[in-house]
């Protein structure tokens, strides 16, 4: 696992937290979590969520993100459709 714990040392500076696809993420990092070890997640206060072009989607006063690379997702609950 990649390691995040220079995140740490940006506690209370604005960053910018950028995705493969040109999305991102900015806003003033409050916290990390957990408090020792592998940084798992992160709090970002006054965030913004923007897509490639710059335009903002969402505005957060709090919002909690994992700044860690996805390595795998699965659909855990929905609807079984049939095969024909």
């Amino acid at each position: 696992m990649p390691d995040y714990a220079k995140l740490r040392t940006h506690e209370s500076h604005r960053i910018v937290i950028e995705y493969d696809t040109g999305a991102r993420i900015v806003g003033y990092l409050a916290a990390t979590r957990p408090g020792s070890g592998p940084v798992q997640l992160i709090h970002l206060e006054r965030a913004t969520v923007e897509d490639a072009a710059g335009t903002v989607m969402e505005t957060h006063d709090r919002l909690t993100v994992c700044p860690n690379v996805m390595t795998r997702f699965r659909r855990v609950e929905g609807p079984e459709g049939r095969d024909l």
